[in-house]
């Protein structure tokens, strides 16, 4: 096999096929050790496999559906890959006006909008028939450069050996999702979540009013299942999601009771929460805040990512 003019030692037959489950990162921090790790950006979009074939290109989605048809913009990746067969692992992002990854327009955009994606693509998985997954990190990234030529909807994001702290302070002022570390010599394991790769999130803390708890059910059947959150907007109070993690057992305990003194039969918000976060629902006068931390608003003005740290009363 080749890859323009450089010369690959076969590593197996080609075993995968659509289609295949990508490899995933743990949740964790920054590695500790200064050394053994690279780090990329981690762009918030929505996982995609590649397998191009002659001139054909298929596109899947981390769940292994086939999306080609949703993205015609990349239907000429495979006039950019030096290769007559490749199966590449990327993130398919979305930009608002900004220049900024944004998660709610990659779920609106596809089917020839308006807005077309730009394939983040990070790793290789096979070249000419030949699989390259149990190769190091370090060589699939060096391959993956002289396969992949950039274009308009596609490109190769840069990496970094070492130094993540800087890089995840880096995308936390570019109000970028986080990082993702990799250890330099990890192969690739289709279908699996392993701490060979840790993603690392920036996240924010807000505070915001509770207006009401659903019901728990399993465990919690007793206590409740998430505060129901809302954002002051101007004399109202706006819908702003829900928070259901992030609580110890006493917590759990402790909150219930403070939500049942304070039941009312109205709903403090301005507009009624969609109909998901209305089951089982019950409304409390809005006088508790919660601490959370998230992952950002969405552009409905949602919670997204959101985990409990605490509670108080605005009243004392």
């Amino acid at each position: 096999a080749r890859i323009g003019r450089r010369p690959l030692e076969p590593l197996a037959l080609v075993t995968l096929t659509f289609p295949v489950l990508p490899m995933k990162a743990a949740m964790g921090t920054l590695p500790a050790a200064a050394d053994g790790w690279a780090y990329e950006i981690k762009w918030d979009g929505y996982r995609t496999l590649i397998f191009v074939d002659g001139p054909n290109v298929r596109l899947q989605s981390a769940s292994g559906k086939d999306v080609t048809h949703r993205w015609p913009e990349l239907s000429d990746l495979a006039g950019s890959v030096n290769a007559s067969t490749a199966i590449l692992d990327a993130e398919l992002v979305v930009f608002d006006d900004h220049g900024r990854p944004d998660f709610g327009l990659v779920q609106q955009s596809g089917f020839g909008t308006d807005r077309e994606a730009v394939l983040h693509v990070f790793d290789v998985l096979s070249i000419d028939r030949t699989d390259t997954i149990g190769l190091a990190y370090l060589d699939r990234r060096r391959l993956l450069e002289a396969l992949v030529e950039p274009g308009d909807n596609w490109l190769i994001p840069a990496h970094r050996v070492g130094d993540g702290t800087a890089l995840l302070a880096a995308t936390a002022a570019q109000q970028l999702e986080g990082v993702i570390a990799k250890r330099v010599d990890s192969v690739y394991r289709p279908g699996t979540r392993a701490k060979d790769w840790i993603k690392i999130k920036n996240r924010t803390v807000v505070e915001l009013v509770v207006g009401g708890y659903t019901e728990g059910t399993g465990h919690r059947a007793g206590t409740f299942g998430a505060l129901l959150l809302g954002r002051p907007d101007g004399n109202a109070l706006a819908f702003a999601g829900g928070v259901g993690t992030g609580f110890t057992h006493d917590a759990l305990d402790s909150i219930a009771a403070q939500l049942r003194a304070i039941e009312t039969e109205s709903s403090p918000f301005a507009t009624l929460p969609p109909a998901k976060h209305r089951q089982r629902a019950h409304w409390i006068e809005p006088t508790l805040t919660a601490v959370v931390e998230i992952a950002e608003f969405t552009n409905d003005g949602l919670v997204r990512h959101a985990s409990f740290i605490s509670l108080s009363d605005m009243a004392g």
